[in-house]
Protein backbone atom coordinates (compact mmCIF):
# COMPACT_ATOMS: atom_id res chain seq x y z
CA UNK A 1 0.00 0.00 0.00
CA UNK A 2 3.00 2.50 0.68
CA UNK A 3 4.30 1.78 -2.68
CA UNK A 4 1.19 2.55 -4.52
CA UNK A 5 0.26 5.45 -2.82
CA UNK A 6 3.54 7.36 -2.96
CA UNK A 7 3.63 6.56 -6.52
CA UNK A 8 -0.25 7.45 -6.93
CA UNK A 9 -0.18 11.10 -5.18
CA UNK A 10 2.28 13.46 -7.01
CA UNK A 11 2.05 16.82 -8.94
CA UNK A 12 -1.54 16.16 -10.90
CA UNK A 13 -3.94 16.44 -8.05
CA UNK A 14 -2.35 19.66 -6.55
CA UNK A 15 -2.43 20.94 -10.80
CA UNK A 16 -4.95 19.72 -12.88
CA UNK A 17 -7.58 21.91 -11.15
CA UNK A 18 -6.27 24.82 -12.80
CA UNK A 19 -6.78 22.79 -16.72
CA UNK A 20 -9.97 21.58 -15.98
CA UNK A 21 -11.75 25.17 -14.75
CA UNK A 22 -11.09 26.85 -17.91
CA UNK A 23 -13.80 25.02 -19.94
CA UNK A 24 -16.02 23.34 -16.79
CA UNK A 25 -17.55 24.99 -14.33
CA UNK A 26 -20.18 22.75 -12.72
CA UNK A 27 -18.36 21.60 -9.22
CA UNK A 28 -20.86 18.13 -10.02
CA UNK A 29 -18.90 17.80 -13.24
CA UNK A 30 -15.47 18.34 -11.40
CA UNK A 31 -15.95 16.18 -8.21
CA UNK A 32 -17.54 13.67 -10.84
CA UNK A 33 -14.42 13.70 -13.07
CA UNK A 34 -12.18 12.76 -10.02
CA UNK A 35 -14.84 9.93 -9.18
CA UNK A 36 -14.45 8.41 -11.95
CA UNK A 37 -10.95 8.80 -11.91
CA UNK A 38 -11.14 6.83 -9.31
CA UNK A 39 -13.16 4.44 -10.75
CA UNK A 40 -11.02 4.16 -13.76
CA UNK A 41 -7.85 3.54 -11.60
CA UNK A 42 -9.96 0.94 -9.37
CA UNK A 43 -11.21 -0.97 -12.31
CA UNK A 44 -7.46 -0.96 -12.92
CA UNK A 45 -6.44 -2.34 -9.84
CA UNK A 46 -8.58 -5.64 -9.77
CA UNK A 47 -7.39 -6.43 -13.18
CA UNK A 48 -3.63 -5.96 -12.41
CA UNK A 49 -4.60 -7.98 -9.33
CA UNK A 50 -5.93 -10.53 -11.80
CA UNK A 51 -3.12 -10.44 -14.26
CA UNK A 52 -0.49 -10.16 -11.76
CA UNK A 53 -1.56 -13.33 -9.35
CA UNK A 54 -1.62 -15.30 -12.33
CA UNK A 55 1.60 -13.78 -14.83
CA UNK A 56 4.06 -13.48 -11.59
CA UNK A 57 6.39 -11.41 -13.02
CA UNK A 58 7.95 -8.04 -12.07
CA UNK A 59 8.35 -5.26 -14.09
CA UNK A 60 4.32 -4.12 -14.94
CA UNK A 61 3.24 -3.40 -18.34
CA UNK A 62 6.25 -5.14 -19.77
CA UNK A 63 5.91 -8.46 -18.39
CA UNK A 64 1.98 -8.79 -18.50
CA UNK A 65 2.15 -8.25 -22.67
CA UNK A 66 5.11 -10.01 -23.27
CA UNK A 67 3.08 -12.88 -22.11
CA UNK A 68 -0.17 -12.30 -22.81
CA UNK A 69 0.37 -10.84 -26.26
CA UNK A 70 3.73 -11.36 -27.68
CA UNK A 71 7.03 -10.33 -26.94
CA UNK A 72 7.07 -7.60 -29.46
CA UNK A 73 3.95 -6.01 -27.44
CA UNK A 74 5.90 -6.22 -24.04
CA UNK A 75 8.51 -4.78 -25.81
CA UNK A 76 6.97 -1.67 -26.89
CA UNK A 77 5.57 -1.46 -23.32
CA UNK A 78 8.30 -0.93 -21.68
CA UNK A 79 9.97 1.31 -24.32
CA UNK A 80 6.96 3.66 -23.70
CA UNK A 81 8.56 3.07 -20.29
CA UNK A 82 11.65 3.63 -20.84
CA UNK A 83 11.23 6.86 -22.88
CA UNK A 84 8.66 8.72 -21.41
CA UNK A 85 6.39 6.32 -19.01
CA UNK A 86 8.71 7.50 -15.54
CA UNK A 87 11.10 9.90 -17.67
CA UNK A 88 8.17 12.34 -18.22
CA UNK A 89 6.22 12.13 -15.00
CA UNK A 90 9.26 13.00 -12.91
CA UNK A 91 9.69 15.97 -15.23
CA UNK A 92 6.22 16.98 -14.59
CA UNK A 93 6.54 16.78 -10.87
CA UNK A 94 9.56 18.77 -10.60
CA UNK A 95 8.47 21.59 -13.00
CA UNK A 96 5.68 21.58 -10.08
CA UNK A 97 8.05 21.28 -7.23
CA UNK A 98 9.97 24.22 -7.82
CA UNK A 99 6.18 26.34 -8.64
CA UNK A 100 6.07 25.43 -5.24
CA UNK A 101 9.13 26.93 -3.50
CA UNK A 102 9.13 30.24 -2.45
CA UNK A 103 12.30 30.89 -3.98
CA UNK A 104 12.00 32.34 -7.22
CA UNK A 105 15.14 32.49 -7.94
CA UNK A 106 15.57 28.89 -8.37
CA UNK A 107 12.46 28.72 -10.23
CA UNK A 108 14.14 27.02 -13.96
CA UNK A 109 14.92 24.11 -15.44
CA UNK A 110 18.60 23.84 -14.30
CA UNK A 111 17.67 24.09 -10.67
CA UNK A 112 15.15 21.07 -11.59
CA UNK A 113 18.47 19.30 -12.96
CA UNK A 114 20.03 19.46 -10.21
CA UNK A 115 17.14 17.99 -8.13
CA UNK A 116 16.53 15.08 -10.20
CA UNK A 117 20.59 14.36 -10.07
CA UNK A 118 20.74 14.42 -6.22
CA UNK A 119 17.57 12.08 -5.97
CA UNK A 120 19.09 9.69 -8.21
CA UNK A 121 22.69 9.85 -6.36
CA UNK A 122 20.58 8.68 -3.39
CA UNK A 123 19.07 5.33 -4.89
CA UNK A 124 22.51 4.92 -6.90
CA UNK A 125 23.97 4.34 -3.13
CA UNK A 126 22.19 1.67 -1.91
CA UNK A 127 19.28 -0.25 -1.66
CA UNK A 128 18.88 0.94 1.95
CA UNK A 129 19.36 4.37 1.40
CA UNK A 130 16.79 4.63 -1.19
CA UNK A 131 13.77 2.91 1.23
CA UNK A 132 14.97 5.03 3.98
CA UNK A 133 15.03 8.53 1.94
CA UNK A 134 11.46 7.07 0.83
CA UNK A 135 9.98 6.13 4.00
CA UNK A 136 10.56 10.03 5.36
CA UNK A 137 9.22 11.69 2.59
CA UNK A 138 6.46 9.42 2.07
CA UNK A 139 5.34 10.19 5.95
CA UNK A 140 5.49 13.62 5.53
CA UNK A 141 3.08 13.78 2.13
CA UNK A 142 0.96 11.83 3.94
CA UNK A 143 0.78 13.80 7.13
CA UNK A 144 0.84 16.78 4.39
CA UNK A 145 -2.28 16.11 3.01
CA UNK A 146 -4.60 14.39 5.64
CA UNK A 147 -3.90 17.67 7.78
CA UNK A 148 -5.00 19.87 4.76
CA UNK A 149 -7.42 18.25 4.46
CA UNK A 150 -8.95 18.53 7.72
CA UNK A 151 -8.03 22.26 7.76
CA UNK A 152 -10.00 22.84 4.65
CA UNK A 153 -12.91 20.98 5.53
CA UNK A 154 -13.65 22.63 8.97
CA UNK A 155 -12.69 26.02 8.02
CA UNK A 156 -15.68 28.29 7.01
CA UNK A 157 -15.74 29.33 3.64
CA UNK A 158 -15.18 32.73 2.27
CA UNK A 159 -15.75 33.65 -1.52
CA UNK A 160 -15.14 30.62 -3.99
CA UNK A 161 -15.59 28.35 -7.14
CA UNK A 162 -18.66 25.91 -5.47
CA UNK A 163 -21.10 26.57 -8.74
CA UNK A 164 -23.93 24.18 -9.17
CA UNK A 165 -25.67 26.44 -11.95
CA UNK A 166 -24.45 25.40 -14.98
CA UNK A 167 -25.09 22.30 -16.97
CA UNK A 168 -23.92 19.03 -15.62
CA UNK A 169 -25.24 17.23 -18.44
CA UNK A 170 -23.62 19.54 -20.94
CA UNK A 171 -20.13 19.52 -19.57
CA UNK A 172 -19.92 15.51 -18.49
CA UNK A 173 -20.98 15.08 -22.76
CA UNK A 174 -18.50 17.85 -23.73
CA UNK A 175 -14.90 17.10 -24.92
CA UNK A 176 -13.61 19.81 -22.54
CA UNK A 177 -14.63 16.24 -20.16
CA UNK A 178 -12.39 13.48 -22.10
CA UNK A 179 -9.23 15.69 -22.53
CA UNK A 180 -9.89 16.57 -18.33
CA UNK A 181 -9.92 13.00 -17.56
CA UNK A 182 -6.09 12.57 -19.72
CA UNK A 183 -5.17 15.09 -16.77
CA UNK A 184 -7.16 13.07 -14.11
CA UNK A 185 -5.71 9.86 -15.12
CA UNK A 186 -2.42 11.55 -15.38
CA UNK A 187 -3.07 12.48 -11.47
CA UNK A 188 -4.03 8.74 -10.78
CA UNK A 189 -0.95 7.22 -12.49
CA UNK A 190 0.79 4.98 -10.37
CA UNK A 191 -1.85 2.74 -8.73
CA UNK A 192 -0.39 -0.04 -10.88
CA UNK A 193 2.83 0.37 -9.03
CA UNK A 194 3.02 -2.49 -7.00
CA UNK A 195 2.62 -4.74 -10.44
CA UNK A 196 5.99 -3.86 -11.36
CA UNK A 197 7.69 -5.72 -7.92
CA UNK A 198 5.28 -9.10 -8.05
CA UNK A 199 8.41 -10.87 -7.31
CA UNK A 200 9.50 -9.40 -4.01
CA UNK A 201 6.36 -10.59 -2.41
CA UNK A 202 6.10 -13.11 0.08
CA UNK A 203 2.59 -14.11 -1.07
CA UNK A 204 1.78 -12.52 -4.62
CA UNK A 205 -1.63 -14.04 -4.66
CA UNK A 206 -2.86 -12.27 -1.60
CA UNK A 207 -0.29 -9.26 -0.91
CA UNK A 208 -0.80 -7.76 -4.58
CA UNK A 209 -4.38 -7.29 -4.60
CA UNK A 210 -4.57 -6.08 -1.38
CA UNK A 211 -1.83 -3.38 -2.05
CA UNK A 212 -3.22 -2.56 -5.24
CA UNK A 213 -7.31 -2.14 -4.32
CA UNK A 214 -6.59 -0.73 -0.90
CA UNK A 215 -3.97 2.02 -1.94
CA UNK A 216 -6.03 3.29 -4.51
CA UNK A 217 -9.25 3.45 -2.74
CA UNK A 218 -6.96 5.46 -0.08
CA UNK A 219 -6.01 7.79 -2.81
CA UNK A 220 -9.38 8.17 -4.08
CA UNK A 221 -10.96 9.23 -1.21
CA UNK A 222 -8.25 12.08 -1.27
CA UNK A 223 -8.01 13.39 -3.57
CA UNK A 224 -11.60 13.89 -4.10
CA UNK A 225 -11.93 15.45 -0.53
CA UNK A 226 -8.77 17.70 -1.95
CA UNK A 227 -10.78 19.24 -4.98
CA UNK A 228 -13.68 19.97 -2.78
CA UNK A 229 -11.16 21.40 -0.10
CA UNK A 230 -9.84 23.70 -3.32
CA UNK A 231 -13.49 24.65 -4.65
CA UNK A 232 -14.44 25.93 -1.23
CA UNK A 233 -11.56 28.53 -0.41
CA UNK A 234 -10.67 29.78 -3.65
CA UNK A 235 -12.93 31.85 -5.94
CA UNK A 236 -12.89 30.16 -9.58
CA UNK A 237 -10.86 33.01 -11.52
CA UNK A 238 -7.92 32.62 -9.37
CA UNK A 239 -7.90 29.06 -9.92
CA UNK A 240 -8.34 29.19 -14.03
CA UNK A 241 -5.40 27.80 -15.56
CA UNK A 242 -2.85 28.13 -12.83
CA UNK A 243 -0.54 25.54 -11.74
CA UNK A 244 0.14 26.16 -7.99
CA UNK A 245 -3.63 25.51 -7.10
CA UNK A 246 -2.09 24.23 -3.59
CA UNK A 247 0.19 27.23 -2.99
CA UNK A 248 -3.12 29.58 -3.87
CA UNK A 249 -5.34 27.64 -1.62
CA UNK A 250 -2.87 27.48 1.29
CA UNK A 251 -2.54 31.73 0.85
CA UNK A 252 -6.54 31.98 1.48
CA UNK A 253 -6.18 29.05 4.32
CA UNK A 254 -3.33 30.46 6.46
CA UNK A 255 -1.50 33.57 6.81
CA UNK A 256 1.22 34.61 4.69
CA UNK A 257 3.92 33.66 7.09
CA UNK A 258 2.19 29.86 7.23
CA UNK A 259 1.35 29.49 3.48
CA UNK A 260 5.05 30.10 2.80
CA UNK A 261 5.76 27.03 5.34
CA UNK A 262 3.29 25.46 3.16
CA UNK A 263 4.43 25.72 0.25
CA UNK A 264 7.98 24.70 1.23
CA UNK A 265 6.21 21.95 2.54
CA UNK A 266 4.86 20.78 -0.44
CA UNK A 267 7.82 20.61 -2.43
CA UNK A 268 8.73 18.47 -0.04
CA UNK A 269 5.60 16.17 -0.43
CA UNK A 270 6.62 16.34 -4.44
CA UNK A 271 10.15 15.33 -3.79
CA UNK A 272 8.42 11.93 -2.67
CA UNK A 273 6.60 11.18 -5.90
CA UNK A 274 9.71 12.38 -8.07
CA UNK A 275 12.12 9.80 -5.79
CA UNK A 276 9.70 7.45 -5.66
CA UNK A 277 9.04 6.99 -10.10
CA UNK A 278 13.12 7.47 -10.09
CA UNK A 279 13.17 4.20 -7.97
CA UNK A 280 10.49 1.99 -9.40
CA UNK A 281 11.06 3.29 -13.34
CA UNK A 282 14.71 2.49 -13.46
CA UNK A 283 13.77 -1.05 -12.54
CA UNK A 284 11.63 -1.47 -15.67
CA UNK A 285 14.72 -0.63 -17.65
CA UNK A 286 16.94 -3.20 -15.47
CA UNK A 287 14.25 -5.49 -16.46
CA UNK A 288 14.63 -5.35 -20.07
CA UNK A 289 18.50 -5.44 -19.84
CA UNK A 290 18.15 -8.76 -18.45
CA UNK A 291 16.23 -10.12 -21.52
CA UNK A 292 17.36 -7.85 -24.24
CA UNK A 293 21.33 -7.71 -25.43
CA UNK A 294 20.01 -4.08 -27.02
CA UNK A 295 19.46 -2.89 -23.31
CA UNK A 296 22.27 -4.80 -21.50
CA UNK A 297 24.57 -2.34 -20.81
CA UNK A 298 21.88 -1.19 -18.52
CA UNK A 299 21.56 -4.13 -16.22
CA UNK A 300 21.45 -4.06 -12.21
CA UNK A 301 24.82 -4.08 -10.61
CA UNK A 302 26.17 -6.73 -8.26
CA UNK A 303 24.47 -4.73 -5.61
CA UNK A 304 20.93 -5.20 -7.03
CA UNK A 305 21.31 -1.59 -8.03
CA UNK A 306 20.46 -0.30 -11.53
CA UNK A 307 23.01 2.45 -11.45
CA UNK A 308 22.99 2.93 -15.67
CA UNK A 309 19.70 2.50 -15.95
CA UNK A 310 18.69 5.38 -13.30
CA UNK A 311 21.05 7.94 -15.21
CA UNK A 312 19.59 6.96 -18.43
CA UNK A 313 16.27 7.66 -16.98
CA UNK A 314 18.06 10.98 -15.56
CA UNK A 315 19.34 11.76 -18.88
CA UNK A 316 15.78 11.65 -20.45
CA UNK A 317 14.00 13.35 -17.69
CA UNK A 318 16.46 16.19 -18.36
CA UNK A 319 15.82 16.33 -21.98
CA UNK A 320 12.51 16.53 -21.69
CA UNK A 321 12.26 19.26 -18.84
CA UNK A 322 14.49 21.52 -21.37
CA UNK A 323 12.02 20.69 -24.62
CA UNK A 324 8.54 19.72 -23.47
CA UNK A 325 5.89 22.05 -21.94
CA UNK A 326 3.88 21.13 -18.89
CA UNK A 327 0.83 20.30 -20.91
CA UNK A 328 2.20 18.81 -23.83
CA UNK A 329 4.34 15.71 -21.61
CA UNK A 330 1.20 15.41 -19.60
CA UNK A 331 -1.18 14.38 -22.75
CA UNK A 332 1.04 12.04 -24.84
CA UNK A 333 2.62 10.46 -21.38
CA UNK A 334 -1.06 9.55 -20.63
CA UNK A 335 -2.05 8.87 -24.05
CA UNK A 336 0.38 6.19 -23.91
CA UNK A 337 0.12 4.98 -20.43
CA UNK A 338 -3.87 4.70 -21.07
CA UNK A 339 -3.21 2.82 -24.29
CA UNK A 340 -0.56 -0.04 -22.51
CA UNK A 341 -2.91 -0.32 -19.32
CA UNK A 342 -5.97 -0.94 -21.56
CA UNK A 343 -4.07 -3.63 -22.89
CA UNK A 344 -3.23 -5.32 -19.80
CA UNK A 345 -6.75 -4.72 -18.90
CA UNK A 346 -8.22 -6.06 -21.67
CA UNK A 347 -5.28 -9.26 -20.98
CA UNK A 348 -8.12 -10.50 -18.49
CA UNK A 349 -10.00 -11.68 -21.15
CA UNK A 350 -7.53 -13.30 -22.54
CA UNK A 351 -6.02 -15.40 -19.47
CA UNK A 352 -9.69 -16.69 -18.77
CA UNK A 353 -9.84 -17.69 -22.49
CA UNK A 354 -6.27 -19.60 -22.29
CA UNK A 355 -7.33 -21.20 -18.19
CA UNK A 356 -10.90 -21.92 -18.73
CA UNK A 357 -11.62 -25.35 -16.87
CA UNK A 358 -8.34 -24.87 -14.99
CA UNK A 359 -8.62 -24.24 -11.30
CA UNK A 360 -7.58 -20.64 -10.62
CA UNK A 361 -5.10 -19.68 -7.79
CA UNK A 362 -4.72 -16.32 -7.63
CA UNK A 363 -6.94 -12.78 -7.45
CA UNK A 364 -10.42 -12.87 -9.35
CA UNK A 365 -12.05 -9.60 -10.16
CA UNK A 366 -15.20 -9.32 -8.89
CA UNK A 367 -18.27 -8.57 -11.20
CA UNK A 368 -16.06 -9.56 -14.67
CA UNK A 369 -16.50 -8.21 -16.79
CA UNK A 370 -17.86 -5.44 -15.31
CA UNK A 371 -15.09 -3.31 -14.25
CA UNK A 372 -12.99 -4.28 -17.39
CA UNK A 373 -15.45 -3.14 -19.85
CA UNK A 374 -15.78 0.44 -17.87
CA UNK A 375 -11.76 0.62 -18.46
CA UNK A 376 -11.72 -0.26 -21.68
CA UNK A 377 -14.91 1.96 -22.66
CA UNK A 378 -13.14 5.07 -20.28
CA UNK A 379 -9.94 4.34 -21.65
CA UNK A 380 -10.99 4.17 -25.36
CA UNK A 381 -13.40 7.32 -24.83
CA UNK A 382 -9.83 9.24 -23.39
CA UNK A 383 -7.96 8.28 -26.23
CA UNK A 384 -10.52 9.20 -29.13
CA UNK A 385 -10.42 12.84 -28.17
CA UNK A 386 -7.24 12.86 -27.49
CA UNK A 387 -6.53 11.81 -31.02
CA UNK A 388 -9.36 14.29 -31.92
CA UNK A 389 -8.01 17.60 -29.91
CA UNK A 390 -4.51 16.90 -30.04
CA UNK A 391 -2.91 15.93 -32.53
CA UNK A 392 0.37 17.30 -32.07
CA UNK A 393 0.89 15.51 -29.13
CA UNK A 394 -0.71 12.49 -30.64
CA UNK A 395 2.38 12.40 -33.74
CA UNK A 396 4.71 12.66 -30.72
CA UNK A 397 3.26 9.78 -29.05
CA UNK A 398 2.88 7.53 -32.41
CA UNK A 399 6.45 8.80 -32.87
CA UNK A 400 8.11 7.23 -29.82
CA UNK A 401 6.24 4.14 -30.53
CA UNK A 402 7.42 4.01 -34.32
CA UNK A 403 10.48 4.51 -32.64
CA UNK A 404 10.76 1.19 -29.88
CA UNK A 405 9.49 -0.72 -32.88
CA UNK A 406 12.37 0.09 -35.02
CA UNK A 407 14.69 -0.99 -32.17
CA UNK A 408 13.40 -4.09 -31.71
CA UNK A 409 14.75 -5.99 -34.11
CA UNK A 410 18.21 -5.13 -32.85
CA UNK A 411 17.05 -7.77 -29.85
CA UNK A 412 16.40 -10.41 -31.70
CA UNK A 413 19.03 -13.31 -30.68
CA UNK A 414 20.64 -15.64 -33.53
CA UNK A 415 21.57 -19.10 -33.58
CA UNK A 416 24.05 -20.23 -31.12
CA UNK A 417 24.17 -16.96 -29.20
CA UNK A 418 22.62 -18.99 -26.30
CA UNK A 419 26.51 -20.16 -25.27
CA UNK A 420 27.33 -16.68 -25.55
CA UNK A 421 25.01 -14.73 -23.34
CA UNK A 422 25.62 -18.25 -20.79
CA UNK A 423 28.94 -17.72 -20.41
CA UNK A 424 28.92 -13.72 -20.24
CA UNK A 425 26.69 -14.52 -17.46
CA UNK A 426 23.61 -13.17 -18.89
CA UNK A 427 20.55 -14.01 -18.62
CA UNK A 428 18.60 -15.80 -21.66
CA UNK A 429 13.99 -15.27 -20.60
CA UNK A 430 13.51 -19.24 -21.60
CA UNK A 431 16.30 -20.47 -18.87
CA UNK A 432 14.90 -21.55 -15.71
CA UNK A 433 14.21 -19.65 -12.92
CA UNK A 434 16.40 -22.03 -10.77
CA UNK A 435 19.60 -20.73 -13.35
CA UNK A 436 18.73 -16.79 -13.24
CA UNK A 437 20.51 -16.25 -10.14
CA UNK A 438 23.51 -13.96 -10.49
CA UNK A 439 26.60 -13.55 -12.81
CA UNK A 440 28.34 -15.30 -10.02
CA UNK A 441 26.85 -18.56 -11.46
CA UNK A 442 29.08 -20.90 -11.61
CA UNK A 443 31.05 -22.31 -14.19
CA UNK A 444 29.95 -26.03 -13.77
CA UNK A 445 26.00 -25.05 -13.75
CA UNK A 446 26.79 -22.80 -16.74
CA UNK A 447 28.59 -25.50 -18.80
CA UNK A 448 25.63 -28.16 -17.89
CA UNK A 449 22.89 -25.91 -19.34
CA UNK A 450 24.56 -24.95 -22.39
Amino acid sequence: MSIVIANMIGAGVFTSLGFQLVDLNNTGTILTLWLLGGLLALSGAFSYAEVGTQIRKSGGEYAFLSEMYHPFVGYLSGWVSISVGFAAPIALAVIALLEYFPVKALNNPFSGIILMALITFVHSISIRSSSRFQLFTTSLKIVLIVLFILVGLFTPAGENAINFISSFRAEIASPAFAVALIYVSYSYSGWNAAAYITEEFRNPGKDLSRALIYGTLTVTVMYVLLQYVFLKHVPSEHLKGQLDIGSITAGYLFSDTVAGVFNVAISVFLISGVSAMVWVGSRVTAKMAEEHPFWRFFRSNRKGIPVRALWLQFAISTLLLLTGTFEQIMIYCGLLLTLSSAMVVAGVFVLRYRNRGKPQNGFRSPAFPLFQLLFLALSGWIIFFALKTNPVETLIGSGILVTGAITYPLNKRKKGRLCIDVALGSKPNFLKPAFQKDIKTSKKERDKVV
